[in-house]
């Protein structure tokens, strides 16, 4: 790895080869780094953050999932649907919990981002902050003092995104959490309320109040509301039995914080809490860039637009990942990133996210691929689909645990599969099956004829492909 203070523009054989400059660290930036480097360019790479691997390693995918671990097997230990095994209230030591959880978050970042860096020669660490003042010229402030231009044949901008805040009156003024307070917080609040009803807000009430919170989560609309309805509808009796106060179509009118407890005022009613938590979607880090001075054009909410092969309105700059017009996922970003390279080193690589997965890391999780009924409808697609209820599932039944369901969604007239929506524990482990159908164009017929092993999840999708043509609750066991 060079250092910030090297010239990136190099000696010798350097001057030859094509430069990039990537704007950001985290997975898209890494990625594309890597493949460029692959493809015989060079690269710097420029970091305005104290530390590189960007949100998912740091704040977001990785501790959120080993706090959301912690949560579950707290949970299990005083609910589990086995009576011959005592039950009993777990002991919650959040200090060790998050030491632990950073510990984590802290060996991996070295292992998959500062030790790759260090390996590279090739990749120029720039720290600072970076803004366009040409087509192809960035301005850096540097961390240490001063400014530095960086100039570069191709650009890829991948700067992420931050937690996005309502304009809620009083809200500014509270000492308010976003996701990345609430990871990281040592304390367990005893009373909690979370204000979102997507992903992150749905992962962390559950998970926080497993942990002992009391949680009041007020959602703007119904839970996943872009989702199949039965998947919000779902998920939220599930959440209100394990004792959360889920509200749908709340809409704070002002937020207070006075003695140390916040007040969320709705109409005449009011609610208190030690903790609130803003986890109302993420916007894209790009107002800081001057892309006007690139021509970089960017939809209203400041995403930059890219066509399926990652590259903006401006001639050889390309953008990737959150910053972008693009599903907010991880693996996305990685994804563009490495397209990304290969198109700006001279290759030809498109993103397909048509059959893309996304999942809801709830406990049941949530999972979906492809196309809903309804998005389906809209597209004027006529649809045939079938919703089989988890407790047809044997090994659902085997476990005790027959909350959920498997929705498959195909094409009327072909029976084509299109679309799944899964509500079930290990619902990521399922839909990659669903994508995978998807992708290769199987019919529900030929899914449901497909050999699964007995006595897993994954079987249920096989059984889900057989109600288009037949009533598997009258099957044997086993039955093909």
């Amino acid at each position: 790895m060079s250092e910030c203070c090297s010239n990136d523009r190099g000696g010798g054989d350097d001057q030859a080869r094509m430069h990039i400059a990537i704007i950001g660290s985290g997975s898209a930036a890494f990625a594309a780094a890597t493949r460029a480097v692959e493809e015989g360019a060079r690269v710097t790479l420029i970091e305005a953050g104290e530390v590189i691997g960007g949100t998912c390693v740091n704040i977001g995918c990785v501790p959120s999932k080993i706090m959301i671990r912690a949560a579950h097997i707290a949970w299990q230990a005083n609910h589990h649907p086995f009576p011959g095994i005592r039950t009993r209230p777990p002991e919650i030591d959040r200090p060790a919990l998050l030491d632990q959880q950073q510990s984590a978050v802290t060996a991996l970042r070295k292992a998959k981002y500062e030790d790759i860096l260090a390996s590279h020669p090739e990749i120029t660490l720039v720290r600072g902050r970076a803004r366009f003042t040409g087509a192809r010229e960035l301005a850096v402030a540097l961390r240490g003092g001063g400014t530095r231009t960086v100039t570069a044949d191709r650009i890829l901008i991948a700067t992420g995104s931050r937690p996005a805040i309502p304009d809620i009156p009083g809200l500014a003024e509270t000492p308010y959490w976003t996701s990345t307070e609430a990871l990281q917080s040592p304390e367990v609040p005893k009373q909690l309320v979370v204000l979102g009803g997507s992903v992150v807000a749905l992962e962390l009430a559950q998970a926080w109040a497993r942990l002992g919170s009391r949680v009041t989560l007020l959602a703007r609309s119904t839970l996943l509301s872009r989702e199949d309805p039965a998947i919000g509808e779902g998920l939220a009796g599930i959440l209100r039995r394990e004792g959360l106060d889920i509200r749908l179509h709340c809409v704070p009118d002002a937020v207070g914080f006075d003695g140390g407890r916040f007040s969320v005022r709705i109409g005449h009613h009011r609610i208190e809490a030690d903790r609130l938590l803003v986890a109302t979607g993420r916007q894209p880090n790009t107002e800081d860039l001057n892309l006007n001075e690139a021509g970089v054009e960017t939809a209203g909410n400041g995403a930059i637009r890219v066509n399926d092969r990652l590259q903006t309105s401006a001639p050889g700059i390309y953008a990737a990942g959150d910053c972008a017009d693009l599903p907010q996922y991880v693996y996305v970003a990685a994804a563009a990133g490495t397209r990304a390279a290969i198109n700006m080193t001279g290759g030809e690589a498109h993103l397909d996210i048509r059959a893309m997965p996304a999942v809801v890391f709830t406990e049941p999780a949530v999972a979906t691929a492809g196309l809903s009924e309804g998005a389906a409808r809209l597209r004027g697609i006529e649809v045939a689909s079938r919703l089989l209820p988890l407790g047809q599932v044997p090994r659902a039944q085997a476990n005790f645990e027959p909350e959920g369901f498997i929705k498959l969604v195909a094409r009327r007239d072909d029976r084509v599969l299109i679309g799944a929506q899964i509500l079930a524990p290990e619902a990521g482990e399922m839909i990659q099956t669903a994508v995978l159908a998807i992708r290769q164009g199987l019919t529900v017929d030929a899914l449901g004829d497909q050999l699964f092993p007995y006595l897993t999840m994954v079987e249920g999708i096989r059984l889900c492909a057989q109600t288009f043509s037949k009533d598997v609750s009258q099957l044997s066991c086993c039955a093909g």
